[in-house]
C-alpha cells in the first residue's frame, strides 16, 4: 500500500481519499480557506464532530471488512491466546496473528491512517471553536469536550500498539501527538511520558468541560462521549500508566453512575436489546460495516478464528451467563464446533451487525479491583471480584484470596469477562507476561512471545517515515 505523508495527506479531515471517509463529512468547499476559518458557525462544528464519530466505523479502526480486521476491536484477541486461527481462514490476518509484521505491512499502515483520520476530525472541531464561546458557551463545551476526549482516547489507542513502554515516566518512544489541522505539520514521536502528558491533559480538560453542557449528550442511547464516558477512558488510561489511585477513583465514579447488568439482562447486551451496563458503544447500521467482519461467522458458516479450548474450559458452562452469551455450537458438514457468537446478530439475521461496546461497567469493576490490589487494598479488590462474579454466575459462592493469587484471579476474570472486546493483547503487554498459546495447532506458526520481544510494539509505517523527516531515526526498536 503506497502512503505519502500520512499526517499531511489527511489534511483537514479525511481528504486523503480513504473510501471509508468519503461519506463521513463533506467539507471540500472549505479547503481553500485558512485553517482558522474552516467553520463560520457552530452547526459546522457539529457536522465535523459527527464525522469524528463516524470515522470510528472505518475498516481498520473498530470495523472489519475484506482483508482488514478491526484494529481495536477483534484484532487484540486474534493476536493473543484467546482466539485460534483455523484452516478455514484464508490467511488474511496471518501476519498479525503470527507476529511477523514489518514496517511495510499494509494493515499496520491502514490502522495508522484510520486512527489519525479520527484525530484530524477531532482537531477540526477544536480548531478555533472558542470564537463562539460568548455566543453559546455550553454548546461549545459540549462540542469541544467530546472532541478533546476523542483526541485523547485515540492517541492512547495508538500508544497501546506503537508505544515501546506503558510506564508513566518512560523515555522510550511513544507516538506523535497531532493537535492541529496544519497540513504542513510533520510531528515527531514523543516519549511515552510526553504522550501520556498530552493524553491526560486532553481527557482531564474534556471531563471539566462536559460538566456544563447545553443538553444531555446520551439522552436516548450510549452512542456519544459524555462526562461518564470520559471518566471511563481516564480509568483505563490510568490503569495502564499504573496510576492506581486515579484509576480507582475514575472507575468508582463510573460504577456509581452505570451499574452492572443483571444476569437476566446480560445476554441482551450482545444483541443490542438493552443499553444496561453499556458506557459507550459505536453504532453500526446496515451499510456501515461490522465490528467482527465475519471473523467468527463468515458466509457459508466459515469459522476463521475459533475460541481457544483452554479458555473455554475456564468458564462455568452451566451457571455462568457469559458462556451462552459468548459461545455457541455450530455444525458444518459432519463437524460440530464451538464458535464465538458474541457479535453475530442483533436479531436473527446472523449478519455480524451489532454495535461495538467500547466501554462496559464490567471492565470498570476489574480496573478498580486491580487498582485496589496494587495499592494493597485486598479486601476492596476481593469485593469487586466477587461482586462481578456474582452478577455473572448463578449460585456463586464468594472466594477468599490474597496477594498474587488475587491478582491472578483478577487477570483471569478480565480474560473471561472481556473476551473478544479488544483487551487481551494489551493486558499481556502491559503486565509484561509471556504470551503462551496452549492451544496452538496449524496453521499457527508462533506459539510463544517473550515480554521483551520487539513485536509487542508495532513499527511505524515505512512510508510515513520516508515522508516525514522528523521521524527519521525514530523507527520502533528492532525494526
Amino acid at each position: 500500500m503506497k502512503i505519502q505523508r500520512i499526517f499531511l495527506g489527511i489534511g483537514l479531515c479525511c481528504a486523503l481519499g480513504l473510501s471509508a471517509c468519503e461519506d463521513i463529512i463533506e467539507v471540500e468547499p472549505e479547503f481553500s480557506r485558512e485553517p482558522g476559518q474552516v467553520f463560520t458557525d457552530l452547526d459546522g462544528y457539529e457536522f465535523a464532530l459527527t464525522g469524528a464519530y463516524a470515522a470510528f466505523r472505518q475498516v481498520g479502526y473498530f470495523a472489519s471488512g475484506g482483508q482488514t480486521t478491526g484494529t481495536w476491536s477483534t484484532l487484540p484477541d486474534m493476536m493473543s491466546d484467546n482466539l485460534v486461527q483455523t484452516n478455514e481462514d484464508l490467511g488474511n490476518w496471518a501476519n498479525q496473528s503470527n507476529w511477523v509484521y514489518t514496517a511495510d505491512e499494509s494493515d499496520i499502515a491502514i490502522a495508522w491512517l484510520a486512527a489519525y483520520s479520527v484525530i484530524n476530525n477531532a482537531n477540526l472541531v477544536l480548531n478555533n471553536i472558542e470564537q463562539f464561546s460568548d455566543e453559546d458557551a455550553e454548546r461549545v463545551n459540549r462540542l469541544k469536550g467530546q472532541a478533546l476526549a476523542i483526541r485523547g482516547m485515540v492517541h492512547f489507542d495508538l500508544l497501546r500498539y506503537w508505544g515501546e513502554s506503558f510506564d508513566r515516566n518512560s523515555t522510550a518512544l511513544g507516538v506523535p501527538y497531532k493537535t492541529t489541522v496544519d497540513p504542513e505539520e510533520m510531528p515527531s514521536r514523543l516519549t511515552v511520558s510526553e504522550t501520556y502528558d498530552n493524553i491526560l491533559r486532553d481527557l482531564q480538560e474534556a471531563e471539566t468541560l462536559l460538566e456544563n453542557v447545553d443538553r444531555d449528550i446520551n439522552a436516548s442511547n450510549r452512542a456519544y462521549i459524555d462526562q461518564t464516558v470520559t471518566r471511563a477512558i481516564l480509568a483505563r488510561v490510568n490503569l495502564y500508566a499504573e496510576q492506581y489511585a486515579a484509576a480507582e477513583e475514575y472507575a468508582t465514579l463510573v460504577i456509581e453512575e452505570i451499574p452492572l447488568a443483571s444476569r437476566g439482562e446480560f445476554a441482551d447486551i450482545w444483541m443490542d436489546a438493552t443499553d444496561d451496563e453499556v458506557i459507550w458503544a459505536i453504532s453500526f447500521n446496515a451499510g456501515e460495516g461490522t465490528p467482527s467482519g465475519g471473523v467468527f461467522n463468515a458466509p457459508s458458516n466459515r469459522n476463521r478464528f475459533r475460541p481457544s479450548e483452554e479458555l473455554v474450559e475456564e468458564y462455568d458452562m452451566e451457571d455462568d451467563i457469559r458462556f451462552p452469551s459468548y459461545f455457541s455450537t455450530r455444525t458444518r458438514g459432519e463437524n460440530e464446533r464451538v464458535i464465538v457468537n458474541k457479535f453475530v446478530t442483533r436479531g436473527t439475521a446472523q449478519d455480524n451487525l451489532v454495535n461495538w461496546k467500547v466501554f462496559r461497567t464490567g471492565e470498570m469493576y476489574l480496573i478498580r479491583a486491580e487498582a485496589r490490589a496494587m495499592q494493597d487494598d485486598m479486601a476492596g479488590a476481593l469485593e469487586d471480584l466477587n461482586t462481578l462474579r456474582d452478577a455473572r454466575i448463578e449460585g456463586y459462592v464468594p472466594v477468599v484470596l490474597l496477594g498474587e493469587d488475587l491478582l491472578n484471579a483478577i487477570a483471569l476474570e478480565r480474560r473471561k469477562e472481556l473476551f473478544v472486546e479488544g483487551h487481551r493483547w494489551f493486558d499481556i503487554k502491559r503486565t509484561t507476561r509471556n504470551l503462551v498459546r496452549e492451544d496452538c495447532p496449524s496453521p499457527v506458526t508462533n506459539c510463544t512471545l517473550a515480554p521483551d520481544a520487539r513485536e509487542w510494539a508495532w513499527p511505524i509505517p515505512q512510508a510515513e517515515i520516508d515522508a516525514n523527516e522528523n521521524l527519521s531515526g525514530q523507527q520502533t526498536s528492532g525494526y
